[in-house]
């Protein structure tokens, strides 16, 4: 097998304020999914398999189970530590309940028939055309588009240097995988107390809209309104 230099690999990430305008930037349902994907740090496949009925009541945790992939759900994830949870900062589980609204089943990212969305529709329509707007240009890499795994690259780094998080539990929320027996013994992800009080504590990276408006069998279109700063707490 050919050895795979990653130092040449292309891995451009978000920084705090590109997030921002993004989130601020897009429009509709693409808006609260770039939102999960960057509170989450999920794969987009993830984000766009989540149903209705993998997120808790009050819209604190999302169950990841499956991934959505060219118009078909697989119950297989790219790891088997890609089977966890995801545990929201308070604000984005109040903005997901209400993004919700009255529906009780079906994908959470879906067109107005209930289908599932193409990973290259939101790039081209809608993700990439707002990059272009803000002029953003990854400072390493040199080039000024990048995908979906952007976010979850921004949720890492942050996670990692800018947060308290226990290591054990950013694993845990990233999905990455045990690396040896200490990570095995670790079991903070069965506290879920303590995850939903460091979910809370350290906050976002970056700033979330203010409002959302509910109209649509999609549940709410999310307006462009002035933004709240979510500064994490360390």
């Amino acid at each position: 097998m050919p050895v795979v230099d990653r130092k040449k690999q292309k891995t451009p990430s978000f920084t705090s304020e590109v997030v921002t305008g993004i989130v601020r930037h897009a429009t509709g349902l693409h808006r609260m999914l770039f939102i999960i994907c960057a509170a989450a740090g999920l794969r987009i496949g993830e984000a766009l398999g989540i149903t209705i009925g993998n997120i808790s009541p009050g819209c604190s945790i999302i169950v990841i189970k499956q991934k959505a992939w060219r118009g078909q759900i697989h119950e297989r994830l790219k790891t088997p530590a890609g089977d966890r949870v995801i545990d929201l900062h308070p604000d984005v589980a109040a903005m997901l309940k209400e993004y919700i609204g009255t529906r009780q089943s079906g994908l959470l990212f879906c067109s107005n028939s209930g289908k599932q969305l193409w990973q290259s529709n939101i790039l081209r329509r809608h993700l990439h055309p707002i990059l272009k707007k803000l002029e953003w240009k990854d400072a390493e890499l040199g080039i000024d588009k990048a995908g979906s795994h952007a976010f979850r690259r921004f949720r890492n780094t942050y996670l990692r240097n800018y947060t308290p998080t226990p290591q054990g539990l950013y694993k845990f929320w990233m999905g990455h995988a045990e690396g040896g027996m200490s990570d095995l013994y670790d079991k903070i992800k069965n506290d879920v107390g303590f995850r939903k009080e460091v979910a809370a504590r350290i906050g976002l990276g970056f700033e979330l809209p203010s409002k959302l408006v509910s109209i649509g069998p999609n549940g709410p279109k999310i307006e462009s309104e002035p933004i709240l700063e979510m500064a994490a707490t360390v």
